[in-house]
């Protein structure tokens, strides 16, 4: 139910890349909302070509599904993920109509390293105006398992990524929240000993505050990964995440007329 259609580049580094693909069977008789999605990795390691079941769960549903790399270690150093991140949002607001994608209909999501880079890029202003991409283009951002509120930085990652940096409390999305940010989804295993939940938490709470638009879904006894493994199979018949997912994006970019995946 999906096909690669392009494997594209948005700078010279090995790990700007960017995979896209699309429903099978797509006759372009409509533009389709788009999401993009970033990879974790503790902004060290990952590769968008292994999280081709992300698309595999997304674009059957009628979405086009980009897969975002960024630098990682010391040349992806902070702002440098952030940098590649608002340049992938960049790339895709750009060129994603000859792909059969509506930029105007984008979804941003990321899961852990990857969430932080999503919904840091969108909260901070500098990086979509750098990007030239308009704030409202950007109809939601769905973050798993994210680090939001992880200042002073006090793990190998965080320090290595931020603190040799010189990085400081503007880094961090719970200080960047202004009003008329997109909705927002987080969600978060409670059992997670890698990111705590205290993140997703205390993200929410600085968007209400500033009365910005976010859903919740808390998973009991979770931990890190389990999000993202419920979004592959066989972990998909747990369907939570993924429900919960398709009906956020749903109703962000108000798809009119769903697109059937092809039948088998």
């Amino acid at each position: 139910g999906v096909e690669l259609v392009a494997k594209a580049r948005y700078g010279t580094h090995p790990a700007q890349k960017l995979r896209i693909y699309r429903p099978d069977g797509y006759d372009d008789s409509q533009p389709l909302p788009v999401l993009l999605f970033v990879h974790g990795g503790s902004w060290s390691w990952g590769d968008p070509d292994d999280y081709n079941f992300i698309a595999r769960a997304f674009a059957p549903a009628g979405f086009v599904v980009v897969l975002a790399g960024y630098r990682l270690g010391k040349a992806g150093r902070y702002p440098g993920m952030l940098e590649d991140t608002a340049a992938d949002i960049g790339w895709v607001y750009r060129n994603i109509a000859r792909y059969g994608g509506d930029p105007e209909r984008l979804v941003i999501s990321g899961h852990s390293a990857g969430a932080y880079n999503a919904v840091q890029a969108v909260l901070d202003p500098q990086w979509l105006a750098a990007a030239g991409v308009p704030r409202d283009a950007i109809r939601g951002v769905i973050g798993l398992s994210g680090p939001y509120d992880f200042y002073p930085f006090d793990t190998d990652s965080t320090r290595a990524a931020f603190g040799s940096a010189g990085a400081g409390p503007d880094s961090q999305p719970v200080n960047t929240v202004t009003p008329g940010a997109p909705p927002m989804l987080l969600i978060h295993g409670t059992d997670d000993t890698t990111v705590k939940l205290r993140n997703s938490k205390a993200l929410a709470a600085a968007l209400r505050e500033a009365g910005n638009s976010v859903e919740t879904l808390y998973l009991p006894g979770q931990n890190h990964a389990d999000p993202l493994l419920r979004l592959a199979r066989p972990w998909r018949r747990d369907a939570r995440v993924f429900d919960a997912m398709m009906q956020f994006m749903d109703r962000a970019v108000t798809t009119s007329v769903p697109v059937q995946p092809r039948t088998p």
